[in-house]
């Protein structure tokens, strides 16, 4: 869901996991909606403090809910017996599944106004939660607004950027309707003149960023290509047939970035609804000829409920092993019966953990948001589509605040770092608790529990590699385990 004008790609990017610093606590708001936000100024913002594990034997726990916890740190000690639990949680390390490539967010027009609305003592408190504690995406390419800020974030990253960029349409004057908005595709044939000099924007793209450091790990081949075949609609669009993005890869687009100097430049079809799969998949990778340039699938997160995701997500993962799925796209706040921005809506942290956690055990290896900063009307947006962000700005008094979303998608990317691999997780009967584990590549576990039931849930978990941890889930809560095993 677009912001900016489309002559150039979206550029969204994603720090993977890092540790943070600092133990200051969150100064809670409460506005109504469920739960509370964490206020932020220029000179004070709440983070989780040390996440350094201790040693083996022992374990740490991180725990927001619904109450009003905010990463709350525990440890305690793994036993050598069974506690008694009724139900037990057991590590399958020997189940191995896909890899994590990271989470993010998008550094939109939207995003990168408000940011920079704030003093800039804030602007870095602000940049600071996401860059050296957190996760990132954004837009074209604008040498005085989020170059600048990308720059700043990269800065603030103990580890390099991983940046994917999205096109929203390409220029009026390449497209059937001549426009930048409603339904219209790309004139001309896959091959020919129009679809060739759309794919030179592509490498234009890439070679412009490249001019002030920022490199690209991936590119999609556009948002949302059937909003492109909607009459009337109101946002920038491109629109493709699955066979008509199949051709365009195969004769147009992998070639010119082949032949580039960004040939390392991963590709990713689809960034859509992920109803679409598997049959937008069959259709463009069992395609030989644009199969060979295409790395993944990028899936969006709205109308998830209409399609399961062993029928979908799964179902593409088992017929093309070889391509990873990667979430592109997902906001709260869009759907018509729950609009807006909900300052301290738990319910929403919930729908953002269930998601990632369904993703995540369904072969996805990456989730991202959608603006990493909105004002509290939920814009600006040109066309009136106002909806929630992570953190939302204050800035006539200069603060801002992190959502209850914030924290959710922290649970995810502060501890799974780059290369982690997900194992299985057996029960020792049916449970409303929904949950992913990894282990890291120095060897630790991590694993996440949901618990979106109005009860507190008392569990055990068991490690082959080290034993039993006694653990609970309070009441609509989030909870993250972790512990060495070597």
């Amino acid at each position: 869901m677009p912001l900016s004008t489309a002559l150039i790609p979206l550029a969204l990017f994603i720090a993977v996991a890092t540790r943070s610093r600092g133990s200051d606590e969150c100064v809670a708001r409460n506005f109504g909606h469920g739960s509370v936000v964490c206020e932020c100024n220029s000179t004070h913002c709440d983070s989780i403090g040390s996440d350094t594990l201790p040693a083996l034997g022992q374990f740490l726990s991180f725990t927001s809910s619904k109450a009003g916890s905010r990463l709350q740190r525990g440890q305690g000690q793994v036993q050598k017996n069974s506690t008694g639990a009724v139900l037990r949680l057991t590590v399958v390390p020997y189940q191995k599944y896909q890899r994590i490539r990271g989470f993010g967010g998008a550094m939109t027009d939207s995003a990168a106004i408000n940011i920079l609305s704030l003093s800039p003592r804030t602007q870095d408190q602000l940049l600071r939660q996401y860059f050296s504690t957190f996760h990132v995406n954004g837009t074209n390419l604008d040498t005085n607004m989020k170059i600048p800020l990308l720059q700043r974030a990269q800065a603030l990253s103990p580890r390099p950027l991983s940046l994917l960029a999205s096109a929203w349409s390409a220029p009026a004057w390449l497209k059937t309707n001549s426009a930048l908005t409603g339904k219209g595709s790309l004139k001309g044939q896959p091959g020919g003149k129009e679809h060739k000099t759309w794919a030179k924007y592509y490498v234009r793209f890439l070679e412009e960023y490249a001019k002030y450091n920022l490199s690209f790990w991936a590119v999609t081949t556009g948002n949302e290509p059937s909003a492109g075949q909607m009459t009337n609609y109101s946002f920038q669009a491109l629109g493709f047939t699955a066979e008509e993005q199949r051709d365009w890869v195969g004769l147009d687009l992998g070639p010119a970035l082949h032949t580039s100097t960004h040939h390392h430049t991963h590709l990713l079809i689809l960034d859509d609804n992920r109803l679409l799969l598997p049959h937008w998949a069959k259709v463009v990778l069992s395609d030989v000829r644009a199969g060979r340039y295409i790395h993944g699938v990028g899936v969006h997160w709205y109308l998830d409920t209409l399609v399961p995701a062993e029928l979908s997500l799964g179902t593409t993962h088992h017929l093309y092993p070889e391509y990873y799925l990667f979430g592109t796209e997902a906001c709260a706040g869009w759907s018509p019966s729950d609009r807006g921005v909900r300052l301290g809506s738990w319910e929403r942290a919930e729908q953002y953990a269930h998601s990632i956690i369904q993703d995540l055990n369904h072969y996805v290896v990456g989730w991202t948001d959608w603006n990493l900063a909105l004002d509290q009307g939920g814009g600006p947006n040109w066309v009136k589509n106002f909806v929630d962000s992570p953190i939302i700005v204050d800035h006539s008094r200069d603060i801002f605040y992190k959502q209850p979303t914030f924290y959710s998608m922290a649970h995810f990317s502060k501890f799974l770092w780059e290369g982690s691999q997900r194992v299985g997780v057996s029960f020792s009967q049916e449970t409303k608790l929904e949950s992913s584990a990894f282990i890291r590549p120095d060897g630790s576990v991590v694993l996440t529990i949901l618990n979106r039931l109005s009860s507190e849930v008392q569990f055990e978990v068991y490690d082959p590699a080290v034993g039993f941890i006694s653990s609970s889930a309070p009441a609509h809560s989030l909870l993250t385990l972790a512990w060495n095993t070597l």
